[in-house]
Parts: structure tokens; C-alpha cells; sequence
């Protein structure tokens, strides 16, 4: 990737902060070297939905309970036409031993590609580093990385639909990623959104696009009606 002209797209000139990328945005395609060969992002999504999740160093104790949670969780995410990747930004070889240990405290070792991120070009494309940092992964610290914590949810079509960014001391809830999968699936097919604390099987709401005619066509057992805005059904299947 030409991280020089994302980063004037994007405004992250020299010696500015990072822009975040937007939901909706087309998340960028890169070329990289994964635990699993040679990838190209784009290409290796294909038409699934995929979640990217990066860490900011190998032997990362929070780190290394999140990529055996993840592993665990796998099957799950395929049910789901979802494809797991991560990222750190040491040398594909550090993640081999990395997985070992991940294996032996955690029960499963990463059965996902992790990618090598050595010149740190991913980090800065997506915005979790300045593009202006300067070389490359070594000698840097994690510390020097946190901002490397994020997880993003691609769709099929490429588009960022989530954003999430944790701090070094939280590891992530991959169950609340699956709850937003479920939810950006069955709402990208229906013309419902889906309300807090939502989960797979609950009721939803009906889309504030909709008018009342097109809601009996397309909701014809009906709905309730708590007030003229809020329009609650049950889940399409």
C-alpha cells in the first residue's frame, strides 16, 4: 500500500494525529504477510464478512487471552460467513512461538492468520498510528503501540461497519462482536434496526425509512406501537 497518499486522503499529514476511519468508509486493501502466506485483504475477503483485530506486541499477557478467544470462538464466526484475521505489528516468525504459548495457556492456538505489520503500514492506513511514525516495529514497545487495540467489522461490500478501540488493560468481549455481526446481518437484509441489549431472537424496530404502508406489506402480523417513532416487531427471519 502507498501509505503516503492514504494518509493525505485520510488527513493524516505529518505530524498529525491519526484520522480514524468512518463507518462506511472502504476499508483499505493491503498486501501482507500472514502466519497463513500471503495475503491480499480485498481478495482474501471475497464476498464474506470479515473481522480484523490488532494488538500492539507479541507476548502481550491481555493479548494473549483475546487471540485464544478468538480461536475458540472460530466456529462461530464461520457459522456466520465471517472471516477472522489479526494483526500485530511484530515478524510473522514471533507469532509462531507466540502461538505456542497462547496454546498451552488459553487451549487453542490461533487458527486464523495473524499478519506481520513490521513496517507498521497497516497501523497507519487504518488510523491507529500517526503516519508520520517513524521505522518500523523494532525496538518498539507496546506501550509506544496502544492505540494498536482496535477490532473492525468489514462487510462483504468492503465498507467498515464497526469500529471498536480498547484500552491495554480491557481485554475485548468477542461475544459483543458477534452480537453486532448478527445484528449488521439480519439488518442488512431487513429494513428493521435492532434496540439496546439486543440479542439474536429478541424483537426489533422496525426502520424509521419505512413507512406505515410498507410495514403491513412487509410486517403483516403486525406490530406495537409504544410511540408513533417506535415501531416494535418481531424479528424477520
Amino acid at each position: 500500500m502507498n501509505v503516503a497518499s492514504y494518509a493525505t486522503r485520510t488527513g493524516n499529514e505529518p505530524g498529525k494525529e491519526p484520522a480514524m476511519l468512518q463507518l462506511g468508509q472502504t476499508a483499505p486493501d493491503f498486501t501482507a504477510q500472514t502466519t497463513q502466506g500471503t495475503i491480499r485483504f480485498h481478495e482474501w475477503l471475497g464476498d464474506s464478512w470479515g473481522v480484523l483485530f490488532s494488538h500492539p506486541k507479541d507476548f502481550t499477557p491481555v493479548c494473549t487471552t483475546e487471540l485464544g478467544a478468538m480461536a475458540n470462538l472460530k466456529a462461530e464466526f464461520d457459522k456466520r460467513g465471517t472471516k477472522i484475521i489479526g494483526l500485530s505489528v511484530d515478524p510473522i516468525d514471533s507469532h509462531a512461538k507466540w502461538a505456542k504459548d497462547i496454546e498451552e495457556t488459553q487451549g487453542t492456538a490461533p487458527n486464523y492468520p495473524m499478519i506481520g505489520d513490521t513496517d507498521l503500514s497497516i497501523a497507519k492506513a487504518y488510523g491507529m498510528l500517526p503516519a508520520a511514525t517513524p521505522g518500523g516495529s523494532e525496538g518498539r514497545t507496546a506501550a509506544d503501540n496502544q492505540t494498536v487495540r482496535t477490532v473492525f467489522v468489514i462487510a462483504p461490500d468492503k465498507s467498515v461497519k464497526l469500529q471498536l478501540v480498547y484500552p491495554m488493560t480491557t481485554g475485548r468481549n468477542f461475544d459483543e462482536v458477534l452480537r453486532v455481526i448478527d445484528s449488521l446481518q439480519l439488518t442488512a437484509k431487513h429494513k428493521v434496526a435492532t434496540p439496546a441489549n439486543w440479542r439474536n431472537g429478541d424483537d426489533v424496530i422496525i426502520a424509521g425509512s419505512v413507512s406505515n404502508e410498507e410495514a403491513e406489506k412487509r410486517f403483516p402480523q403486525g406490530w406495537k406501537t409504544p410511540k408513533p417513532y417506535l415501531r416494535v416487531v418481531a424479528q424477520p427471519k
